[in-house]
């Protein structure tokens, strides 16, 4: 009892003081109450009081008999004895003819059997069945206080005289035992022993309230007296349980459990104080396995199974003290007494009576009062008082019925109100009830009364006829065993074996299903569309009523007590079974392979006093006896919200329940963790098997398995299920079955298209007679393939010969045809009928045919056949080789010209040679690519070295050049023999050949890039040896001596400084290829002048820097060397030197100095300057000779002719003012003898008319403006940096003006920017990029926008890094002036290159 709960109280029923009690035996249907007053009260378990029975005098002793019919009265002023009837409710008085007062009253256990005692030892036994009575005078010396039946029908009673008696039914002394005290509570129990003896053995009974006095029927002068601690005080009570195990409780509290057994006498198995200063009474109820104690006003309650276990204490505030408690004898009712004379009667056990329907349950709460809540909806709960404690419930959509025996009241549940209709009684005990919303069916005496719920009138619809009907029908005489009601079907149950379902809308049986044996329970699933019944062996089985599939419940438990389908619509193939201790859960599968089956998913343990009433998506929901209702997650359903904690193991079983519940979400969460192929592939299948395409595909597509997926796509809209489960099991590699399931649907062609697809071609075979006669031809031939294959050539001819179509009737059956001839011809040739064969491959005239036959013979050594039918068939050199084996020659030479193989080829070339035909020979030698063999044959036979040189040099064959090189060895020309030996890789030999006659310089020539480091060793100490330093020193350096070879390649130079040229640059290669800081640092000191004095020319230095990869250093020395040049005059040398450079350091993305980009823009706006003016376009020549000669420094050797001619473009374009400017210059002293003659006068000319400031003639216009690339502000064309910006702007280098955004391009060579205009009509004319020099093509001059060009052009990057870049001294004359001092100054200092430079 996990809660206490009082039924009702007693007050003081008989006054003030103490209160005696005692249940009705068997039923405990009344309660019998006495006391002080003389009288007896009966109530009945509601409180009610039924008789009152006045006594004569008090109560000394009362008691029921062992069914509970009979209750027995004594009284202390009366000889006689009273009998109370409790089914006819009359009293009857009995003489006893004792005629000293009654003491003790003893029910017989197995006999309605009574022994009376009196105060002075005397008995009576009264047998209430014969009335016989037995007076029995002096049983004993003094009163009979205490007494106890066996089941055998002994009586042992104790006295005050301190004794024990045994007597049988006649009242015969069988033994007497001496106590010493007297005796209390005796009773008869089973002593536990080494040699067990049926039935009970001991008499136990308490001594002087101190000891416990066990008296062994079998061992009467043994008896053993347990004497326990003082501490514990007397002893209250002790009651047998279990395997002879006792109770005992004692006055101060204490509650202590020993053993009989021999071998633990003595010793306590359980002790605890349960009270804190005393304990008045003990109980034990065996049916509720529960122990109770009493003491104070608090009531203890153990279980029985674990007694540390207190399952409920019940304190009753209100007593004093409790004096003495009993339990009913089904535990359904504990009373107890207490000092003021009041009786409490609680309720520690329901019956476990109740009803469950969807999610809703009806369950009793207490005796009288039924409730109705939602397991999924917490608060909607109704309650119902019934006017009779219900022995069953059922509970339908709409109303509730509660009965008993053969009566029945139905209730109409509303929301929040319960109406009653009606009470119904039945004609006979109702054994089973169910309802639906209109309807009831009720189950009696082997018959189903199936009737309207609410009568006549509450649907106008239903006629009289479909109000009420009985089962059996008139005219069958089967016996109903069981039933239930869906919504739709009344399913019956017989007792032979027959299931039948009455269709309620039509009210006619529309399906009867038969069983070999009687059905005794049926329980539907909530559609009835499947169903669980049990057989009267005891077997379960499944069953579906819309195909007649039928199955076996393997594992099913032998003892069942309840059966329930899940609820929820997500596990409605889920139902369990009940067998007292566990709940068994199982999953029906209506579409398996055989039909529908059924598999046993585990077992969950329900505690014990709990009784499953509901299973809602895998949550039971279970009835207890005390009237409440708990939860419990089965087994295999249970999984923690947290799956992360469990081990991989505990994680694979909780994926396979989940994957057998159909859960795949849980499923797919659970494989993320366990992260393997295996659990993902399981998942993927089993969700295949419960037709979840989308999520199996969903599963495979997770792992990669793109076949799997490609497929399950076909399935997806399959809506056959028989034959989407024949597809799944395919898959899954059952073919019996899929075959099976193949032929149970709607395409069982489909069965054939997998025994073909498996080359299962027998089976295919037999399928296709029936299914597809059309195809077996087809068939035949893809079986004569197989057999083919694995060598059955018989088989295999048979059914080639099958295969042939008798008349084919377009191009596919003809070429099926020719197909099955040709399998015929081989097989044929196989087994021995070559002349079929051939014959056939003659007739179908196919090359394929032919030379699968000819390989055929071949094998078979047939090689004539074979060689003829590869000649047929164009196979050319097989035939070949099959006529040099057949030694015919001259079949050979008329198919030479077709044949390709080298291999025959070269045996022909050998018989030919061999016979002396050399010109045959060699060209059949050459076919073969035998070249070695051709040049021996020219230079051996045939007397002809231009042939073999020829195909010596083509073919570079090593064999072929020896062959050669002797040759010429013989004939004295080394020149040829030398270069024949290198060739033939004989290095060694052209090297001793070359020494010897002086041919090195040739051999050093031939041998190029090609010998190895040891060679060019060899050759340079040869060289060293001959004082040839530039060729040792070359060859030191092929052979990876870097040091030798610059000493000796600067020793030439340093020898030669007029012709160092060449061994300076090879100093340089060596020195780059090397990567030696020293030699690098030695070399750079030869060029600077350290070694010799003498510095070289820079352009040396630069190679080397290039050479070495160190481009800032070698940008600064092209700037040098570019200086040197511009200051010689040669501008273009230096505009190339400065271009490359620019290029070089972009490609190796490291920043271009300022000096370099100023410099090269200069230069070109003198090389444009030149074009411009050739080109007629003045303007622009004048610009930019005005650019130039603002930086005229730049140009020493031609200062006059540049100024000249700035001056003559400048007037001519109408620049009068730079004109005259430019002219004043040039009349400098300075310059003024440098003049030609022919334009002095003509400058002077200038100067005298100098252009006025106000206007007028010889006024210079200013320059045209365009918008600054960057922040469109107007800026002079040829200007080439923004004063609002403050940016330097690219120049187009093709005009030199500052470039816009409206017309902007690269050149597609060197990604310089330039006016797109000006870059097509050059591409139109077939003139180069003025720039890099390269070629224009119109389509590749593409539009380009600002943001574009700063990626495309890398010197813009860092322009705001840069003091100077391209256009930085194009910005006022005042500003370049102050620039081009300096830079002025630099150009001259880097000129003269001191010794003490180092870049």
């Amino acid at each position: 009892m996990t809660s206490s709960k009082e039924l009702f109280a007693l007050d003081a029923p008989h006054g003030q003081g103490g209160v005696f009690f005692a249940w009705q035996r068997a039923s405990g249907g009344f309660l019998a109450t006495t006391g002080y007053d003389q009288v007896v009260h009966i109530y009945n378990r509601h409180a009610e009081a039924v008789e009152f029975i006045k006594l004569p005098g008090m109560c000394c002793c009362f008691g029921w008999d062992k069914d509970g019919d009979l209750l027995a009265v004594i009284t202390d002023k009366s000889s006689n004895l009273l009998i109370w009837d409790a089914n006819s409710f009359r009293s009857q008085w009995i003489d006893t003819n004792i005629r000293d007062p009654l003491n003790v009253l003893v029910w017989g256990k197995s006999s309605p059997i009574l022994a009376i005692g009196s105060y002075r030892g005397n008995l009576m036994i009264y047998n209430h069945k014969t009335s016989r009575r037995v007076p029995i005078i002096g049983k004993h010396t003094k009163a009979i206080t205490c007494g106890a039946w066996s089941e055998g029908g002994l009586l042992a009673l104790g006295s005050e005289d301190r004794s024990l008696s045994i007597s049988n039914t006649e009242g015969d002394t069988l033994r007497v035992a001496t106590l010493r005290a007297e005796p209390q509570d005796i009773q008869f129990s089973e002593m536990k022993q080494d040699e067990r003896t049926a039935g009970e053995n001991t008499v136990s009974l308490i001594v002087g309230g101190k000891t416990l006095y066990l008296f062994n029927l079998y061992d009467p002068e043994n008896p053993i007296e347990l004497a326990f601690q003082p501490k514990y005080g007397d002893i209250v009570a002790y009651k047998w349980f279990g395997d002879g195990y006792i109770l005992i409780g004692f006055s101060k509290g204490f509650f202590v459990v020993i053993s009989t057994h021999m071998k633990e006498i003595g010793q306590e198995l359980f002790q605890v104080k349960n009270h804190k200063d005393n304990l008045s009474g003990i109980a034990i109820s065996t049916s509720l396995g529960k122990a109770a104690s009493c003491g104070e006003n608090t009531i203890k309650i153990h279980e029985l199974h674990d007694l540390k276990d207190t399952s409920n204490v019940i304190t009753l505030d209100e007593e004093r003290s409790l004096e003495h408690m009993e339990w009913s004898e089904d535990g359904q009712l504990l009373a107890v007494s207490t000092s003021k004379g009041n009786v409490h009667v609680f309720l520690s056990k329901l019956p476990l009576i109740g009803s469950a329907l969807q999610s809703r349950v009806a369950y009793l709460t207490s005796l009288l009062e039924v409730t109705i809540t939602s397991v999924l909806e917490q608060g909607q709960t109704l309650t119902i008082s019934a006017e009779i404690e219900p022995t069953f419930v059922a509970l339908g959509p709409f109303h509730l019925a509660l009965g008993m025996n053969n009566r029945v009241w139905f209730y109409a549940l509303g929301d929040l109100t319960v109406e009653f209709i009606r009470d119904k009684e039945y004609l006979g005990t109702v054994k089973d009830i169910h309802l639906n919303a209109d309807y009831c069916s009720v189950l009696f005496d082997g018959k189903v009364q199936l009737h309207i719920l609410e009568g006549e009138g509450h649907d106008g619809d239903l006629s009289e006829e479909r109000e009420s009907k009985l089962f059996p029908e008139q005219g069958k005489n089967y016996v109903v065993s069981c039933h239930s009601l869906t919504q739709d079907f009344l399913i019956i149950g017989t007792d032979m074996g027959g299931i039948s379902y009455f269709f309620l809308e039509d009210w006619t049986t529309i399906h009867d299903f038969r069983h070999n044996t009687g059905i005794r329970e049926i329980h539907p699933e909530p559609n009835g569309t499947k169903v669980v019944f049990i057989d009267v062996k005891g077997h379960g089985h499944v069953y579906n009523p819309v195909n007649d599939d039928f199955a076996i419940v393997r594992e099913f438990p032998d003892k069942i007590q309840k059966v329930l389908w899940d609820n929820s619509l997500t596990d409605k193939d889920v139902f369990l079974a009940f067998d007292g201790d566990h709940v068994h859960t199982f999953l029906v599968n209506p579409d398996d392979s055989e039909g529908i089956s059924c598999r046993n998913l585990g077992k969950t343990k329900i505690p014990p006093g709990q009784f499953p009433i509901l299973l809602f998506s895998g949550e039971l929901s279970l009835q207890t006896q005390s009237g409440k209702l708990v939860k419990q997650v089965l087994s295999t359903h249970e999984i923690s919200p947290n799956i992360s904690e469990y081990s991989n193991t505990e994680l694979r079983t909780i994926l396979d329940k989940n994957m057998a519940l159909g859960r795949f979400r849980n499923a797919w969460a659970i494989c993320q963790i366990l992260d393997k192929e295996e659990s993902w592939r399981k998942l993927g299948f089993e969700a295949m098997k419960r037709h979840e395409i989308e999520f199996a595909m969903r599963v495979f597509r997770h792992i990669g398995d793109v076949g799997t997926v490609w497929t399950l796509e076909e399935l997806k809209y399959v809506e056959d299920k028989k034959l989407l489960s024949g597809h799944v099991t395919m898959i899954q590699g059952d073919y019996d079955a899929a075959q099976t399931l193949y032929l149970q649907s709607g395409s069982p062609v489909e069965a054939l298209h997998m025994r073909r697809d498996l080359l299962h071609w027998d089976q295919a075979l037999h399928l296709a007679i029936k299914l597809a006669p059309h195809e077996m031809p087809y068939i035949s031939k893809e079986y004569a393939q197989q057999l083919e294959f694995t060598g059955d050539y018989t088989g295999s001819l048979v059914h080639y010969d099958k295969g042939v179509l008798p008349k084919p009737s377009n191009t596919d059956e003809e070429e099926h045809n020719a197909f099955c001839k040709g399998g015929i011809a081989r097989m044929s040739i196989r087994c021995g009928d070559v002349r079929r064969g051939m014959e056939i491959c003659h007739h179908l005239k196919h090359r394929t045919l032919m030379k699968e036959c000819a390989e055929i013979l071949e094998s078979m050594k047939q090689y004539s056949d074979a060689a003829q039918l590869y000649e047929q068939g164009h196979y050319y050199d097989k035939a070949a080789y099959l006529y040099i084996k057949l030694k015919n020659w001259v079949k050979i030479g008329e198919l030479l010209p077709n044949i390709s193989s080298p291999k025959i080829q070269l045996q022909y070339a050998k018989a030919k040679e061999s016979e002396g035909k050399h010109k045959e020979a060699v060209q059949a030698y050459l076919a073969a690519r035998d070249y070695d063999s051709a040049v021996r044959i020219y230079l051996d036979h045939l007397k002809d070295p231009e042939s073999a040189v020829k195909i010596v040099k083509e073919t570079r064959s090593t064999e072929g050049a020896k062959l050669v090189a002797r040759f010429f060895l013989k004939l004295g020309d080394y020149n040829s023999a030398i270069q024949f030996l290198v060739i033939s890789k004989c290095v060694d030999e052209a090297f001793q050949l070359a020494q010897q006659h002086g041919k090195m310089n040739l051999f050093a020539e031939i041998i190029g890039d090609e010998a190895t480091p040891e060679d060019y060793n060899s050759m340079a100490l040869h060289f060293d040896s001959e004082k040839n330093g530039l060729q040792a020193g070359r060859f030191y350096y092929k052979a990876g001596h870097f040091s030798k070879s610059l000493r000796h390649l600067l020793k030439v130079a340093s020898a030669n400084a007029e012709s160092d040229g060449e061994a300076l640059n090879l100093a340089i290669e060596v020195v780059g290829k090397s990567g030696d800081n020293h030699l690098s640092r030695q070399l750079i000191d030869f060029l600077m002048g350290e070694t010799d004095g003498i510095p070289k020319d820079a352009k040396f230095l630069f190679r080397l820097y290039m050479a070495k990869k160190q481009y800032k250093e070698a940008a600064k020395t092209a700037i040098i060397i570019a200086r040197e040049e511009q200051s010689l005059g040669n501008y273009r040398n230096a505009h190339d030197v400065l271009f490359n450079m620019y290029q070089e350091l972009l490609t190796n993305n490291i920043p271009v100095p300022a000096d370099m980009k100023t410099n090269l823009m200069i230069l070109h706006s003198y090389t444009l300057a030149r074009i411009h003016i050739k080109q007629g376009d003045h303007l622009k020549g004048a610009r930019m000779l005005l650019r130039v000669a603002k930086n005229i420094s730049k140009f020493p050797t031609h200062t006059v002719p540049i100024l000249t001619s700035t001056v003559i473009e400048c007037h001519r374009s109408g620049l009068f003012q730079s004109a005259f400017n430019y002219a004043t210059i040039l009349m400098r002293p300075e310059h003024r003898n440098d003049i030609d003659e022919k334009y002095r006068k003509k400058f002077e000319g200038i100067i005298r008319k100098r252009p006025k400031k106000d206007g007028g003639d010889g006024v210079e216009e200013p320059p045209k403006n365009t918008p600054c690339l960057f922040c469109s502000n107007p800026v002079p064309e040829s200007d080439l940096y923004c004063p609002q910006c403050k940016n330097n702007l690219p120049y187009c280098v093709a005009t030199g003006y500052h470039v816009t955004a409206t017309d902007l391009t690269t050149c597609h060579h060197c990604s310089f920017p330039a006016f797109r205009s000006e870059l097509v009509k050059r591409a139109q004319n077939s003139e180069p990029c003025p720039m890099c020099g390269n070629a224009l093509e119109e389509n590749s001059l593409k539009v380009m926008n600002p943001s574009q060009l700063k990626k495309a052009k890398e010197e813009l990057e860092d322009s705001g890094n840069d003091s100077q870049t391209n256009g930085d001294s194009l910005n006022g004359l005042d500003r370049e002036e102050g620039h081009l001092s300096t830079s002025s100054s630099g150009g001259s200092n880097s000129s003269s290159r001191p010794s003490s430079y180092r870049p």
